[in-house]
């Protein structure tokens, strides 16, 4: 049984869920959600760090939480009773990932296509389809010197991961700020990491493939209608065209990290910067202030909007 929920006394803490995500991988995305979870937690804040990068977390190398909770997730998949299916073909009509289709006279099922929608089931009028559990991945929940701890594992060769992230992200406590470490993309893992973030924090570099890739990212973060700011990593490394853009279309830059051998450093041997390197917790320590700034402005901008 999870007890996340009921680890800390909450009474006196924000609640705040920040979303790290980025266009492509490498930008430094773990490296940004890693340390401002540890800087929100010195400020004084109850903090769970969330890794949805479901295919490759590895928010547990720079942590090294103490694992005290594990569990199999699993996606319901279709069982047929061939004695009871009439060849109808209902439920192979309806399913649009083909992981239920008809064959001579029998009705084959694909559990690795399945997406555990359902709909075969509910529309089976002869009550043929049952469903039966398929392990996809595991959640390991954890602490870290006073951080709460939760990630996904997908299991190999299973290529959905949505459900996973989906109970990743149902056990986060709504009382506390939660640092949700999504996957890179903007893909439909990314959506259902972010879509119920607070805030949300775009990590990218000034880089030709950088800057087309953030494009998309704020397209989709315009989408779900979520307020954003940008964080550059390696910002003395590249060209300027990223910063021009973010100043040509209004876009906060939050933070801006030099490109430092130390940090390189720090980050090969599975450290954490704010605690490796002083000089860097200021930084991090301040893009925790600016984001909970941003976000108390636009709860009020949006109390005010619905109150007219």
């Amino acid at each position: 049984m999870f007890l996340l929920r009921h680890t800390y006394d909450t009474s006196k803490v924000k609640n705040m869920n920040i979303a790290i995500a980025s266009g492509k991988g490498g930008t430094g995305k773990t490296t940004v959600a890693v340390n401002l979870a540890r800087a929100l937690f010195h400020s004084g804040n109850k903090v769970c760090y969330a890794d949805c990068d479901v295919e490759e977390p590895n928010g547990h190398i720079f942590l090294k939480p103490a694992i005290t909770e594990t569990c199999t997730v699993g996606i319901p998949v279709p069982h047929v009773q061939q004695d009871k299916c009439t060849l109808c073909r209902e439920c192979a009509n309806i399913c649009a990932y083909s992981a239920i289709i008809q064959i001579a006279d029998k009705i084959l099922t694909f559990p690795e296509m399945c997406h555990g929608c359902g709909g075969c089931m509910l529309v089976c009028p002869e009550n043929a389809i049952t469903e039966e559990s398929r392990e996809i991945g595991i959640i390991e929940i954890g602490e870290s010197y006073g951080i709460q701890f939760i990630h996904g594992k997908l299991n190999v060769g299973i290529t959905i991961s949505p459900p996973l992230i989906h109970r990743v992200i149902s056990l986060l406590n709504p009382a506390i700020v939660n640092i949700i470490d999504a996957p890179p993309g903007t893909s439909c893992p990314v959506i259902q990491s972010i879509k119920k973030a607070d805030y949300l924090i775009l990590v990218s570099e000034p880089t030709p493939f950088g800057l087309s890739d953030l494009k998309l990212a704020i397209e989709l973060v315009k989408e779900l209608h979520l307020p954003y700011g940008i964080v550059i990593n390696r910002s003395d490394v590249g060209t300027n065209e990223m910063i021009e853009y973010c100043n040509e279309n209004n876009i906060e830059i939050l933070l801006s990290i030099p490109h430092d051998r130390k940090i390189a450093e720090t980050y090969s041997f599975g450290k954490i910067i704010y605690d490796e390197l002083p000089e860097y917790r200021k930084l991090f320590e301040l893009l925790g202030v600016t984001v909970t700034d941003r976000l108390k402005t636009h709860s009020k901008l949006q109390k005010a909007r619905y109150s007219v």
